[in-house]
């Protein structure tokens, strides 16, 4: 996977995300909460972690995304890192499952027949209107067509191979406009875990600005 600082002051507290597939640094590229220095990993063609990137650091936020959540239990798992606070947004930790995230159907269709419409409608259903799309498309999230099939084929492999991840999540917040992630898989996925439910798509442009800032309340505390 690739690992970037998109700010790196020297400070003590880490917002560590792990965005979904098919993003990039330029999507999240955005303020955070002063105090924090912000790494985001992203691309999970292959799921190589440096853990370098995370010496030094007193406090370690966890926020992970659709895909993400499952690599970041993945990554986290049996780890000994100073995770403080573990947020989970619009994924589960079982991804490909008919129950309890995106059914093996809908999945393997998506992977077996990708191509650019199919890429232009998912997005559609991603961000749920046409200005939720535009909001989407303003950060110039366009990595090559090839290099995101290959990372959801790499994704499918890697889920089936792999025992489901034993990370512990504090909060997982559900979309309950969300048609990626069906909504009753994933409150099926979270039960037993603190479940905020909001009127929101999968990916949400509001919803993002303010967790990145620190602004959502009950998420990082300052």
């Amino acid at each position: 996977m690739k690992q970037l600082f998109l700010k790196r002051e020297g400070n003590p507290r880490l917002l560590l995300f792990f965005a979904g597939w098919g993003a990039d640094e330029h999507l999240f590229h955005r303020p955070v909460s002063q105090g924090y220095d912000y790494l985001l990993c992203f691309d999970y063609r292959t799921l190589d972690f440096d853990e370098a990137y995370l010496e030094g650091y007193q406090e370690i936020y966890v926020m992970a995304w659709s895909m993400g959540v499952w690599v970041a239990g993945y990554v986290l798992s049996n780890a000994s890192w100073p995770v403080i606070r573990s947020l989970a947004v619009n994924g589960t930790v079982y991804p490909i499952d008919d129950e309890r995230g995106i059914p093996h159907a809908i999945f393997e269709g998506t992977l077996q027949g990708f191509s650019e419409k199919t890429l232009v409608r998912f997005r559609r259903r991603m961000c749920g209107t046409q200005e939720g799309v535009k909001a989407f498309l303003a950060h110039e999230p366009y990595r090559p067509l090839e290099e995101l099939r290959e990372e959801l084929a790499a994704l499918k492999q890697e889920v089936q191979a792999k025992n489901t991840p034993t990370f512990h999540w504090d909060k997982a917040i559900v979309g309950l406009q969300d048609l990626i992630f069906p909504v009753n898989n994933q409150q099926k996925a979270w039960e037993g875990v603190e479940m905020e439910r909001l009127n929101i798509a999968h990916y949400d442009e509001c919803l993002f600005d303010n967790l990145l800032s620190g602004k959502e309340e009950g998420w990082i505390r300052l």
